[in-house]
């Protein structure tokens, strides 16, 4: 790989180390394009489902781990639970990012997954509240916060070498895969709950059957580790005095806080469109439960594609600022009047129509988005930058989002509840995004 082909920082100097990056992975050549989204790309997939299928499940995990007299205390309490994860996101981001920028992005991809399986054994074998008490709702407690803190880190790293290892060209495809195989995630977690509602009785779902997409989750140890090994590393640690979480936040902290809120927009159409609308078509427009993890399974098939297809034109348009804001516009108009009309004619077919719609709106701006953040970051500080800016913008909007909506449906009844959430975060973004300004890195 030559040095032309890595990117080299818009802002800021770069020191000698920083200028031999390019050389890490040339020893053995350029790797293959295939392996290295494979490897940064099925590893992060596996991960996120284990991360989101608790979502598929929270109403069976709350009544099972969180009981309660309330009909929507068992529910509240298991999706604050499910947010709790993120809380521990900003720590992993810091501590994991900080770890990839000086030891290289493939160490740090493999502890990642590593921390993921642990977290993943704490909730696949806690026992029920009926059982243990309190022991097995700390058991899940624990589960999410590991999981939370290596998802932290998993992003940054991976996101890094996605762009770093091979040069200009196709720099937005391969990016988009990070936000591609998170659709994947949500495909599987859907298919795995739609087959065990379909298949299974109640009496064995509470007993045995929620376990299993969880035990299915584990193979990202065997598959993640294996595929992992094999990667060449993209990025040779830089000599500096300061940690590079320090020069980060000193140097670019205004950047770091711009990317947290620009990122607020696609992170609640991540977690109440793709992850939440099964909750609240069960909840909110008494669908039975196979038919409303359909969803997932539309929503994700959507991300997926639409993910690929914005990397294709980010790597394709001179500027991908309008094509951001013009993505946020619209799905800030639309998202009002798609709950009204899912709220008022709760068909199947419309509702997985319209979510596909927003998930669409939204993520056909979202890999430009990142793309831009990317090459904003000198190399020294990247994975660091991306760990904080999307595990913080993720906790506060993402991890929240559930919670607040599910608090808000409790409290008013109004089934526009999600709208006004994914209404104000949009605007959020929006104002983020029009005080960037765009730097492509050569």
């Amino acid at each position: 790989m030559s040095e032309a082909a890595l990117p080299a920082s818009p802002i800021g100097g770069s020191s000698p180390a920083a200028a031999h990056a390019p050389h890490a992975a040339q020893g053995k050549g350029k790797q293959s394009q295939f392996r290295l989204i494979a490897a940064c790309s099925l590893g992060n997939a596996l991960e996120m489902y284990d991360f989101t299928v608790y979502s598929f499940f929270s109403l069976l995990i709350g009544k099972l781990f969180f009981p309660s007299d309330s009909p929507y205390g068992s529910l509240l309490l298991a999706v604050a639970t499910f947010g709790i994860g993120f809380v521990m996101r900003p720590l992993g981001g810091v501590i994991i990012g900080n770890y990839a920028d000086r030891k290289g992005r493939k160490a740090a991809m493999t502890l990642t997954i590593g921390l993921m399986v642990l977290g993943t054994l704490c909730i696949a074998f806690a026992p029920p509240y009926a059982s243990a008490g309190v022991f097995g709702s700390l058991m899940i407690l624990a589960g999410r916060l590991l999981q939370g803190f290596s998802l932290g880190g998993e992003v940054g790293a991976a996101t890094s070498m996605l762009m770093e290892a091979g040069g200009v060209k196709g720099r937005g495809f391969r990016v988009s895969w990070q936000l591609a195989s998170q659709g994947v995630s949500a495909l599987l977690g859907a298919l795995t709950g739609a087959a065990l509602y379909a298949a299974l009785p109640q009496a064995s779902l509470e007993s045995w059957g929620w376990r299993l997409p969880f035990l299915l989750g584990l193979l990202i140890a065997p598959v993640g580790l294996y595929i992992r090994a094999h990667l060449e590393e993209t990025h040779v640690a830089e000599s500096h005095e300061s940690s590079p979480i320090g020069r980060l936040l000193r140097n670019h902290g205004g950047l770091v806080l711009k990317g947290i809120l620009a990122t607020t927009a696609g992170t609640a159409t991540m977690y109440l469109v793709v992850f939440f609308m099964p909750t609240y078509m069960i909840r909110v427009l008494h669908m039975p439960p196979s038919l409303s993890l359909l969803s997932g399974c539309v929503t994700g098939i959507t991300l997926f594609a639409v993910s690929l297809v914005a990397g294709r034109l980010a790597d394709r348009l001179p500027n991908r600022k309008p094509l951001v804001i013009g993505s946020l516009l619209f799905s800030v108009v639309a998202v009002g009047p798609v709950f009204w009309l899912i709220s008022h004619y709760p068909s199947v077919p419309l509702v997985l129509a319209l979510s596909a719609l927003l998930t669409a709106s939204v993520n056909i701006g979202t890999t430009p988005m990142f793309l831009m953040l990317l090459e904003m970051l000198p190399a020294g500080v990247r994975a660091s930058g991306i760990s904080v800016i999307y595990s913080v913008g993720v906790t506060i909007f993402g991890g929240s989002s559930q919670f607040i909506v599910t608090w808000l449906l409790a409290k008013t009844d109004n089934p526009l509840s999600p709208a006004f959430y994914m209404m104000a975060c949009g605007l959020l973004s929006l104002g983020a995004l029009l005080s960037l300004r765009e730097r492509k890195a050569g």
